[in-house]
């Protein structure tokens, strides 16, 4: 069975932000904000069915989804890039594939004891965030 990714989640570290985002092209201004923000995510699962919730007092961004089935993202307030991503279950990790602009673009979330880990990943660079249950 998949793991429950329910739960409200504060962020904890991440790692390679700034190679990520440029990877992205985001802007040199929101780079700099971004990287100082310490965003809260609230997942609701239900079944395969997903709403995230990604909170800062910058920006928030949510995304619905069924696992298994491919959907339009509008990444605006991201990267503001619209693509088509497609989540699926790997064992116990969710991982999103997007297919767009940039190549190899994409997420796996997972769980290990009370951690919630992220990997986002575009064209080579990896950004790895871990998140503590709130």
């Amino acid at each position: 069975m998949p793991a429950d990714l329910s739960g409200t989640w504060n962020l904890l570290s991440s790692d390679n932000l700034e190679g990520y985002m440029l990877a992205l092209d985001i802007d040199f201004a929101t780079r700099k904000i971004a990287k100082l923000l310490k965003p809260q995510k609230m997942i609701e699962q239900n079944g395969d069915s997903f709403t995230i919730h990604t909170n800062s007092s910058f920006r928030n961004y949510l995304v619905k989804f069924k696992v298994g089935e491919e959907f339009d993202e509008d990444n605006k307030g991201l990267d503001n890039r619209k693509c088509k991503s497609l989540v699926i279950w790997d064992n116990d990790r969710l991982t999103c594939v997007q297919k767009g602009e940039k190549k190899n673009r994409g997420w796996t979330h997972w769980i290990e004891g009370d951690q919630l880990y992220l990997e986002m990943f575009c064209e080579g660079q990896v950004c790895k965030q871990t998140f503590q249950r709130a």
